[in-house]
């Protein structure tokens, strides 16, 4: 079957993203950012209820903060960059009062994931932000952004330019069954 240009480009942004773990210092333009963050807030959600918040991180002390937290959590040296030099963090939080709360979060993450690879810029989902947000440090932090209401972290995207070609795809594993 002959896919049309613009299906055969989604297509190939999907088959084609692979996780970025060595980021240039290049700053990300505001404009790329938005458009990565738009399409994380077109993702399907149950009821279509969008339970979600994205946090723009590009302050270099809250990004210090984050990697320190990020690191004691993995169980890494304290001077671990567990965001692999990114300049930006995403982060995606879920009202936990939301049943698919975890879910939708998780589809907020595969659309900004997709979205920046389809503008050459890479990502890597980072764990751990449920453990951070469900400290009281954290959850002052929101607080002291406006944040109210009771939110799970779901993940973190680091994003940036890509330092070098990431490795090629892992052969898939067969996991379809037709009946």
């Amino acid at each position: 079957m002959k896919l049309s240009s613009e299906a055969q480009a989604v297509m190939d942004n999907l088959l084609t993203r692979r996780s970025v773990r060595k980021y240039q210092p290049t700053p990300v333009p505001q404009e790329l950012l938005d458009r990565i963050i738009e399409a994380g807030t077109y993702a399907a959600s149950g009821k279509s209820q969008q339970p979600w918040l994205i946090i723009q991180v590009t302050d270099p002390e809250v990004q210090d903060r984050l990697r320190r937290d990020n690191a004691r959590f993995m169980g890494a040296d304290p001077g671990a960059d567990p965001f692999y030099g990114a300049p930006v963090y995403l982060i995606v939080l879920a009202e936990r009062a939301n049943r698919n709360h975890v879910y939708d979060g998780t589809l907020v993450m595969g659309n900004m994931m997709l979205a920046a690879h389809a503008l050459g810029l890479g990502t890597c989902w980072i764990n751990r932000a449920r453990e951070e947000f469900d400290t009281p440090e954290w959850q002052a932090w929101l607080r002291s952004l406006g944040i109210e209401g009771d939110y799970e972290g779901i993940g973190h995207l680091s994003v940036g330019y890509p330092d070098g070609e990431p490795r090629p795809a892992k052969p898939r594993k067969p996991c379809v069954y037709k009946v």
